[in-house]
């Protein structure tokens, strides 16, 4: 596999960008930010929903470019904010033809924004619609590994497509069950960090085959970037730090986490 090194690196093969938030970008127009992810081989981007207020810009985002694709979904943040009417929106659009997914959903013991209860209560409401829609699922879990065990082993037989613990920083025993019942890890920026040993402890357990890569942009930029806004096109220096801890050939994880990227969110290619 032949490369160019430039500020950041340009593979010669495709990447996908399982997970990011456009709609949070603000440090340059979006298009320029479109055409820079462009231009280090990123084929597709998944543009993540969070709440009710996000829910239509996260629809109309993936319809600008053949390659934007997006995802429908109400993060445990604002769990508070989930209605019978936000419900109806998400089951309405989950099978656009551009929406992947249902997500970003789950449970975050970490900030305890809304109360634990009505957590618990919304990230089962959203299973049951991906359940319905046969829709994979894009799963955030902060401090909250026994309880998204519990709710996820629910719908072990009922959740047909499984998805993806983004952003996983939680411990083994998520990251086991996780994979045991064929859920993708995903890993973003945090690989990069000094401090994040349990992190890439995890993405050394975890089989290539399982694992998904994301920058979570404009949160968690990289190494050598980190200060900065982060973006879909830092999505490079993931996959070095991936291949580096992994011990792994570089084109051996990028043609992976592509096939895997594909499984998890394009099963028809």
């Amino acid at each position: 596999m032949s490369r160019k090194r430039r500020d950041i690196p340009v593979f010669d093969q495709p990447l996908i960008e399982t997970h990011c938030h456009l709609d949070y970008l603000k440090d340059r127009p979006l298009e320029e930010t479109l055409e820079k992810t462009r231009g280090v081989n990123i084929e597709r981007v998944i543009t993540i929903a969070v709440s009710p207020d996000n829910l239509a810009r996260v629809r109309e985002l993936s319809g600008r470019q053949p390659w934007l694709y997006g995802t429908q979904g109400i993060h445990p943040h604002d769990a508070e904010s989930y209605s019978d009417a936000c419900e109806e929106e998400i089951r309405r659009h989950g099978k656009d033809d551009k929406i992947v997914a249902i997500g970003e959903i789950g449970l975050d013991y970490f900030y305890d924004n809304a109360d634990r209860e009505v957590q618990k209560q919304v990230f089962r409401r959203q299973l049951q619609i991906a359940a319905e829609l046969d829709q994979p699922v894009v799963i955030h879990s902060r401090e909250a590994d026994e309880d998204t065990i519990r709710i996820l082993s629910e719908f072990e037989d009922t959740l047909k497509r499984r998805g993806v613990i983004h952003s996983f920083t939680s411990g083994p025993g998520l990251a086991r069950y996780a994979l045991d019942q064929g859920w993708c890890l995903g890993f973003n920026g945090i690989t990069t960090f000094n401090k994040a040993e349990n992190v890439r402890d995890i993405v050394r357990m975890a089989p290539i085959e399982q694992i998904l890569l994301e920058t979570d942009s404009p949160f968690l930029t990289p190494v050598p970037y980190r200060g900065r806004e982060n973006a879909p096109f830092y999505l490079p220096f993931v996959a070095e730090k991936i291949a580096e801890v992994k011990e792994l050939d570089l084109s051996e994880v990028l043609a992976q986490t592509y096939r895997n990227s594909l499984r998890t969110f394009f099963p028809a290619g």
